[in-house]
């Protein structure tokens, strides 16, 4: 009886610290903890917002894109009398036009979906499903527009031009008819893919990789094209019996087929077949997301066409490549193509907030979190030169409201893949339901600023405005609780360097975020992080790698390089090329003592023959701060 009695207490104080604490754990992968933290947030307040009798709508979203529908189903819940435009005759823009019908879901690591609210809506409208029906998603994105009132919907209404009072946003001049509409809205909402709307408006922004320092550089488009012919149950049972290796499938998705698509040799070095993306239509027809297209200016319409006319020129080719190569495509043929390129990649505004690679990888909460997101830093290859890289996977991160805030333009909040972003971050926060969250904190907020009377600068600067916003979305459904990864790479002596070499895209942990911290470096990788580096970190003192290719040319050897030699590149880079034939068994020493390697990389070192990936990670950072001085 007295041991039931001890039980009980224990479990009494267990859960009281707990409770105390404020934070549940879970044991994720790689040994890192999660936590989720119950946080009390205010009661929502009803947004009672003040009547116009102007004519003037409370707030214009421009871009039926699933981003933007999601903002003005948001904000007609709260009350606002919403305007939504988009130049096509119909919604869903990119999940619709450009037909990439399969989704990239965020979970967090006890699978709840992190992006719930209006895209968890969408979701069960089309089945819950991985891959879904595009007439079927048309359909469900018009009845969450049809469902609120406060909704008025105008297709086939192209913007022309912002209207605006000094540097605030107070309209938009659209073409409908062949005539010019001005419309006037006390806010703006850009969900155009490219962030049209604020780059006319003023708000600055980077184009692609251009923030690491590569520029005209963006991540392939792909023209999406469906096939007939397809026995789905029958690829299925291929699948399943191992007919086709590493390729996984369900009932609506299926994805994989490199082993097979890797030896396919398109016409052109512009194009690309990689591993396929399949999605299931209700009608039998599977649509395909495979073929890269290399070159495109997503922002300029001739490159487009091009783009788009390259590929469909190579769609029978891939077809016949099917047919002679995949079990289950033997009688595959072509049924169509998408009417819109899928680009992943154009502009990147510049808001109050960056979200950058390590906000993501290494799994970054804010206090002013408005979406969470799971999905990997996936960057498809930006040239022929490349296959793409994945930048790591995150567990869970959060996206601040002071991304979707733009500089310089007021009156205005910018949703979905152009939000104030990285290049590589983009890679995971790109991804469309994430995009969704942030439409409906757009909606919300808008609806919010005009009931208060308080610009977003004003809201962002003030945590009981940001609180009582993230407590409206709470309560429309919208996952955002706080959360604490403890990432174990942060233990690491060389972790500023990590950071630092991870935000210029040195390295790339996969997958599995391996970091490879006490793996020793090759001799060419080594060359190329710190000659990368100095190229796109630092590209006014680029004409010290390329005086000194020749030099340097036998150390772009696959093999690990020793700390001499290391630090000869070091030694040449940092300025101090005079000094090295007077001190050829002491380079290690001088490059230390000049301060190329700093006193931590010294004392992993010295006992060392070779160099790790942490000596070269904190080397690179040393180098860096050398020549920026």
């Amino acid at each position: 009886m007295q041991k039931k009695y001890v039980k009980i207490l224990l479990s009494i104080v267990i859960l009281a610290i707990v409770v105390l604490s404020g934070y549940f754990y879970i044991r994720g992968r790689g040994g890192q903890n999660f936590a989720i933290k119950n946080e009390r947030l205010p009661s929502p307040e009803k947004m009672n917002l003040p009547e116009d009798k102007s004519g003037q709508y409370d707030v214009i979203v421009v871009g039926a894109e699933p981003e933007g529908i999601a903002a003005s189903v948001s904000a007609a819940k709260n009350n606002a009398k919403v305007l939504l435009i988009d130049k096509r005759d119909g919604l869903g823009g990119l999940m619709t036009y450009g037909m990439l019908n399969t989704i990239d879901m965020s979970r967090g690591p006890d699978g709840t979906l992190l992006t719930q609210g209006t895209f968890k809506e969408f979701y069960k409208g089309i089945g819950s499903v991985t891959s879904f029906d595009v007439n079927r998603a048309k359909d469900v994105f018009m009845n969450l527009v049809k469902d609120e009132k406060n909704i008025t919907l105008s297709l086939n209404t192209v913007f022309e031009k912002p209207i605006l009072n000094g540097n605030k946003i107070i309209g938009v001049v659209v073409k409908k008819d062949g005539k010019d509409i001005s419309y006037y809205g006390k806010r703006i909402i850009d969900a155009t893919q490219n962030a049209d709307v604020a780059a006319s408006a003023g708000v600055p922004y980077t184009v692609g990789a251009e923030d690491i320092g590569i520029k005209g550089r963006v991540q392939a488009s792909t023209l999406i094209f469906k096939l007939k012919g397809i026995n789905w149950d029958n690829l299925i049972k291929l699948i399943k019996e191992d007919k086709i290796a590493h390729t996984h499938i369900d009932n609506t998705s299926a994805s994989g087929f490199a082993d097979i698509t890797k030896n396919y040799k398109p016409s052109t070095s512009m194009l690309r077949l990689r591993g396929l993306n399949l999605g299931k239509q209700d009608d039998g027809t599977v649509l395909v997301n495979a073929l890269l297209i290399y070159g495109v200016d997503g922002l300029n319409h001739e490159s487009i066409q091009k783009g788009m006319e390259l590929a469909k020129s190579e769609l029978p080719r891939i077809v016949e490549f099917f047919n002679k190569n995949i079990p289950g495509f033997e009688n595959a043929e072509l049924d169509g193509t998408a009417s819109e390129l899928y680009i992943r990649e154009t502009r990147h505004i510049k808001g109050y907030y960056t979200l950058s690679i390590n906000d993501v990888v290494f799994n970054r909460d804010f206090d002013d979190r408005i979406a969470i997101g799971s999905y990997p830093v996936d960057i498809q290859a930006t040239s022929p030169n490349d296959t793409g890289f994945v930048y790591g996977k995150p567990m869970m991160y959060a996206v601040p409201f002071r991304c979707i805030v733009p500089t310089k333009v007021t009156n205005m909040l910018v949703v979905g893949r152009s939000a104030s972003y990285s290049h590589l971050a983009a890679g995971s926060a790109r991804t469309i339901p994430i995009g969704m969250a942030e439409g409906d904190a757009a909606g919300v907020a808008a609806a919010y600023s005009i009931c208060k009377n308080k610009s977003y600068v004003q809201i962002m600067e003030t945590p009981q405005d940001i609180k009582n916003i993230q407590s409206l979305l709470v309560s429309q459904g919208v996952y955002l609780k706080p959360f604490k990864v403890k990432n174990e790479a942060e233990n690491n002596w060389s972790f500023e360097g990590l950071k630092f070499v991870l935000h210029w895209g040195l390295i790339v942990p996969g997958y599995n975020n391996d970091f490879k911290f006490n793996k020793n470096i090759e001799s060419i990788s080594f060359y190329y992080m710190l000659s990368s580096m100095i190229r796109n970190a630092i590209p006014s003192r680029a004409e010290i790698v390329n005086s000194n290719i020749s030099d340097l040319k036998y150390l772009i050897v696959n093999k690990p390089i020793n700390k001499e030699d290391a630090s000869k590149i070091l030694l040449i880079y940092g300025g101090y090329k005079d000094k090295i034939d007077a001190n050829k068994d002491n380079l290690f020493e001088i490059a230390h003592k000049k301060g190329l390697i700093s006193d931590k990389a010294y004392n992993h070192m010295k006992n060392e023959k070779y160099v790790t990936f942490s000596d070269a990670y904190d080397m690179t950072l040393s180098l860096y701060n050398h020549l920026k001085k």
